[in-house]
């Protein structure tokens, strides 16, 4: 089992920041933002989510994971509004964190789209010699 984990590397680390992030939304509700009861909820089990798909990304990366971190961070964004506690310390927490982790996500897949592009470049290049 073990052998199957992946070395963590630079693209890890930004699991680990998404990882962190979600840390201080799940904790949010109860040491900065006393809002409403759905605020609470929202901000509690999207942050879960983020955690547990954060941490399956650190074990074995799968895209799919960064896809669904890429979503859990623009509803967060859109959240407030969707649930209705805009204009409240809960909806900075939500926009910030989310802007952040939709970042994360959204860089990390990048940068794997571009590791296995200049994987195939190399190797057709490597293929032509």
């Amino acid at each position: 089992m073990l052998h199957k984990l992946r070395k963590v590397d630079a693209r890890s680390v930004l699991d680990i920041y998404n990882l962190l992030l979600a840390a201080v939304l799940f904790g949010a509700p109860w040491f900065f933002v006393h809002a409403s009861r759905t605020a609470d909820l929202d901000l509690r089990l999207s942050s879960a989510a983020i955690i547990i798909l954060s941490l399956a990304a650190i074990i074995a990366f799968s895209a799919w994971e960064e896809w669904i971190n890429l979503a859990l961070g623009l509803w967060l964004v859109a959240s407030p509004w969707l649930l209705g506690f805009a204009h409240t310390r809960a909806m900075h927490f939500s926009i910030g964190i989310g802007v952040a982790i939709a970042f994360l996500a959204a860089l990390e897949l990048w940068l794997r789209y571009e590791a296995a592009e200049r994987e195939a470049i190399s190797s057709a290049e490597t293929q032509k010699r």
